[in-house]
């Protein structure tokens, strides 16, 4: 990740999706808000933006598309697209139709690019940092998301305990999350402690659902399987042998909303 661009990005990744209906594709449930670039088989291309997933959704059906998936930052939604990230949850819209006239900009810039040429542009178009009262915020915000991930290593800080650090009120800090996050301080919590048992899950095998549960910072097994259930719809057992939700058929992000139309 060039210097440049770590006030927006917090990572870049490239995703493929071949078209066998009977490959099953699922979109686990993720705090971030992503600029995607997407290139269908006969070479038709948008650029979206794909809010925030709650819980997991699967589908069948996709037809081949590639996609360069660009990690927005926390707190880089409103002063790139002009919307705080919570309009985002949930929701896929092409990135031209936001209010802001940087996104639209982007949106045309973006659109024409080869994979390999997005992130040298991206490094030589936009400011090397956010307007100096977003910095300030944004910065308060990334140390409490650092705080609340397990990505470090360590169990996510509690909402309690991480406000009194920062010398801000819980409803403060519930405010800066769902601004410059889209969800909450605890349901960022368990989302990411949920992806944590996905990860850990797959990297370890063997590991006992107990053993699981206490290094992710559950009270119990019970409480890690009623909240796995509730972000990725079937409990851990069941996703890890295959017994998944039933798919529907759809295009890889296909379900647009337009900002503003509130569908």
């Amino acid at each position: 990740m060039p210097e440049a661009l770590r006030p927006w990005f917090t990572g870049i990744g490239f995703t493929s999706v071949e078209g066998d209906p009977r490959r099953l594709f699922a979109h686990m449930p993720d705090t971030a808000t992503k600029v995607v670039v997407r290139v269908e088989g006969d070479d038709r291309r948008d650029v979206l933006v794909v809010g925030p997933r709650t819980r997991a959704t699967y589908h069948t059906g996709k037809r081949l598309t590639s996609c360069v998936e660009l990690r927005l930052a926390p707190g880089a939604s409103r002063p790139l697209l002009g919307v705080p990230a919570v309009d985002l949850v949930g929701r896929v819209a092409p990135l031209g139709d936001f209010p802001g006239g940087a996104a639209r900009r982007l949106a045309d810039d973006l659109l024409p690019l080869a994979p390999e040429q997005i992130v040298p542009h991206l490094a030589g178009t936009l400011p090397d940092g956010l307007a100096p009262g977003d910095a300030a915020r944004t910065g308060l915000l990334r140390a409490a998301v650092e705080a609340m991930s397990t990505e470090t290593g360590r169990l996510p800080t509690g909402v309690r305990e991480l406000a009194s650090r920062l010398a801000v009120s819980e409803r403060q800090l519930r405010n800066l999350f769902t601004d410059g996050v889209g969800v909450s301080p605890k349901h960022y919590a368990r989302i990411a402690r949920v992806r944590h048992v996905l990860h850990h899950a797959r990297r370890v095998p063997g590991t006992s659902w107990a053993q699981l549960a206490t290094t992710t910072g559950y009270y119990d097994q019970s409480h890690m399987t009623a909240d796995f259930r509730t972000l990725m719809g079937v409990p851990p057992t069941s996703f890890f042998t295959g017994r998944l939700p039933a798919a529907q058929p759809c295009q890889a992000y296909a379900s647009r909303a337009r900002i503003g139309t509130g569908t």
